[in-house]
Formats: C-alpha cells, structure tokens, sequence
C-alpha cells in the first residue's frame, strides 16, 4: 500500500472528478470547448475545497496535445507530466506566495513571464495564498497582468478574496468555491474507503464529514487517520469517536433521558461520567447542542431523516424520534438555547465542569427562571400532564362499592344529616354509611 496521503493519492485528474464544485468546473468547462479561455483567474474559497487541484486540472486541458479541451486525453507528454504522480511541466509554475510574495519576487517573475513556453501550448503561473501577495508586488504584477503576451496565463488562488487588491481582482475572471455538501463528501467517502477495500462501521462516515467541515482535503485527513489505525473488523463506530474526541452517543442519550424526566441525579451523573471518562467538558456541551438541534428539527420535521435534513444513522434517528416526542417544542429551544449560551461562557472558562454542571442545573428548573421561555418550558409540562390524566381510564375510588339499591328509583329520600338534628362526627359516620341517624339520648 503507497504511504501517499489519501488526499493526494485520490486528488481529481479532470474536472468531472471534482465534487461539489458544478457551478465552477460546468462554466470552465464551456469556455474550454467555446475556445474563450481568459488570461487571467481568481479562484477563491474555504480551504481544502479543490481551488488548486481545479487550477492544475485547468492548465492540464490548456495544455494538453488535443486541446484546449475539458478532457484532458491523459496520454501525451503534457497530460503525464501534470498528472497526480507526475513529474511536473516546466511550463505550469506554481508559487507559495506565502513566501514570494513581495516585489523583487513580482519583478523577477514579470522578467520571466514574457519568455515563451519550453515545450508547451501555454506558460502558466499558479499563484497559491494569493492574498500573501504584498500591495507593491500586486502592482508590480498589475501591467503584465493587464496585458498579457498571448502565451502566458495567470491563475490565483486565496482563501481571503477581499485581500487581492482591486485593480488585479478587476481583470481577472473570478470564481468562488465553496463547502462541500455533507451528504456528497459522505457519499465520495463511502467510495474512497471501498476502494481501500476496508469496512467502515455505520455512523462512522457522518463523524468524518462533520470534523471535515466541508473541506474535502480535512474529511480526507481524517478519514486517511481512522484507516491507517483500523483493525480486522475495519474501522468501529467506537474507535472513531475516541480517536475524534467526540462524545460516546450513550452519554447524549442518558442526560437527554435525564432532561426529559427532570432528573437532576441522573444529570449529574452523567457529568460525573464525562469527567472521569476523560471526554472534554466544552466538547460535551458542543455535541449536546448537535443532539438538541437534531430533536428540534425531528420535533418539526418527522420525515427530517429521510428529507435529507439530518445525517445519522437509522438506529440513532429511532432513538432521536422517541425522544423528540417526549419534549415540547418550548422545552427542546429553550434547553438549547441555554446549552448554546452555557458552551459560549465555557469558552476561556478556568472551571468547565462546573460550567458544565451549571448548564445542566439551568435547564432542570425551568421554574427558577420567569422569562417567556422557561414559563412556556413549564405550561408545556403541565399539558402533558393534563393530557396524561385525561386520556388514563376511569378507575372507582378505592374501598367504594355502590349498593344493591344504590341507584333504584323507589329509594325513599334521606333526610340530610342535618336535618336529623346531627352535627359533627356522628352526621360524617351517617352520610358514609347511608344507616338512618339516631339521634342521640336525651340526658
């Protein structure tokens, strides 16, 4: 097995094989077949998103034997060079401008920029972290920039788009990319691991693109992490929260459990827990808010799961729905507002247990508090409890049982205790037992 990184041993050859990126490569592709190729490009995004994989595939089909083309043929010189394991074209430059990013680096490279290409159709500089690029070296770039001899393209890539200046961010075509959907770098993923021919444990790959953040390159990270430490059985549902610092899904479950029934022992014994176990006390509370949304959004929505609003597994969405039923919609926002509020005084916190503890305690006593939402957190609690009542059947007061001739109609009418001339404990005993009253003797 190479000992490549996973992320460069699967990095995208032509543009069909970028995901999650349509509105960048559909457009690039179009000006590639139509022949309409700028000289200049900005390509701008979160990190690890495809800007420089995207730029290397874009100088591939600029240089390839058969283009300008949107697919690369993968066979000539040009094509093999700037391949993933190529050995690289004289004629593509890429540059850190992290490090070349000041004005003799802009003077030397416009000197070189007008020599014409070695072996290829076009020169083309690559500029990376293009926002490192000092003031006076993007206008020591500006004029060769503006006018370009015919054989030489620019295209650079920054994470801070605002940072290029405006006079060089005007004359360039400028693209913005963007986070990969979840559910696309979960499918991309599934395959990634297929292809390794290594078994992956349900709930392990919505872990993964959850640390990825959207980042194609950090998802792979991650993923490159979990199977290079899997076992036999592959990667565990349990290896890969550890090894993530997640939370165990129990310890969500039992203090979930333990909100519901208002439990505060239960409550603290799951901080107990968390604390022992060695789990991070902010992580906790940042996982908690996860599970909350989840049971808000479930609470809204039944069908989340299948609408593709929520991404875990099938017996956690089953353990979710169960518990989303058992809150209000006031008590599931007002809890996760407080826990929302409580991860935010954490942070800088000298003691996040007790932070921790404190969360728990605020949304335990919803009467401690006469805001709108604890009052609504316990006018929901009191309708379940009404509705629990009404819907109980209808039981006889135990140690009454109604008489043979408790409901005949020719009953002769009983005069009230009162009227017998009965008063106290003597009139109570008389009307429980339905005797006539005596009354009693006259001294």
């Amino acid at each position: 097995m190479s000992s490549l990184a996973l992320y460069r041993r699967y990095r995208p050859e032509s543009f069909a094989e970028v995901i999650g990126q349509e509105h960048v490569t559909a457009p690039l592709q179009q000006a590639l077949r139509n022949n309409r190729v700028n000289h200049a490009y900005l390509f701008s995004g979160p990190r690890g998103c495809g800007k420089t994989t995207s730029a290397r595939i874009l100088a591939r089909c600029l240089n390839c034997e058969q283009g300008p083309t949107p697919t690369p043929c993968g066979e000539c010189q040009s094509c093999q060079d700037l391949a993933r394991n190529g050995r690289g074209s004289i004629d593509v430059i890429e540059i850190d401008a992290a490090s070349h990013g000041g004005v003799d680096d802009a003077r030397e490279l416009r000197e070189k920029a007008f020599f014409g290409p070695a072996s290829s159709r076009y020169k083309i500089y690559i500029i990376d972290e293009a926002h490192m690029v000092t003031s006076a070296g993007f206008n020591a770039l500006l004029k060769v920039v503006e006018e370009p001899p015919e054989h030489l393209k620019f295209i650079f890539a920054t994470t801070e788009p605002e940072k290029v200046i405006g006079t060089i961010r005007s004359r360039t075509h400028h693209y913005p990319f963007r986070l990969v959907p979840p559910g696309t770098l979960r499918e991309y993923l599934g395959e990634v691991c297929g292809q390794e021919k290594i078994p992956v444990e349900d709930g392990v790959l919505p872990l993964v693109v959850r640390a990825g953040a959207g980042s194609v390159r950090d998802s792979m990270s991650v993923m490159d992490q979990l199977l290079a430490g899997a076992a036999e059985d592959g990667v565990t549902y349990a290896m890969a929260t550890s090894l993530l610092g997640y939370t165990d899904g129990s310890l969500l479950d039992a203090v979930v459990d333990a909100f519901a029934a208002n439990d505060g022992a239960a409550a603290f014994e799951v901080v107990d827990r968390v604390i022992e176990g060695g789990n991070d006390p902010r992580r906790f509370v940042a996982d908690l808010l996860e599970r909350l949304r989840d049971l808000v959004i479930l609470a809204a929505v039944p069908d989340a799961a299948e609408k593709g609003l929520i991404d875990a597994p099938a017996d956690l969405v089953e353990r979710m729905q169960a518990q989303a039923g058992v809150f209000g919609p006031g008590e599931l926002s007002r809890a996760a507002d407080l826990v929302n509020e409580g991860l935010t005084e954490m942070r800088g916190a000298t003691s996040p247990r007790l932070q921790l503890e404190l969360i728990c305690a605020r949304v335990l006593l919803p009467a401690a508090y006469d805001d709108e939402r604890s009052v609504r957190a316990r006018l929901e609690k009191l309708e379940r409890g009404a509705a629990a009542l009404v819907s109980a059947p209808m039981v006889p007061a135990t140690g009454y049982v109604p008489g043979p001739g408790a409901h005949a109609p020719d009953q002769a009418y009983a005069p009230p205790a009162a009227a017998s001339g009965l008063s106290g404990p003597a009139a109570a005993r008389a009307a429980v037992s339905g005797a006539p009253a005596q009354a009693p003797a006259a001294p």
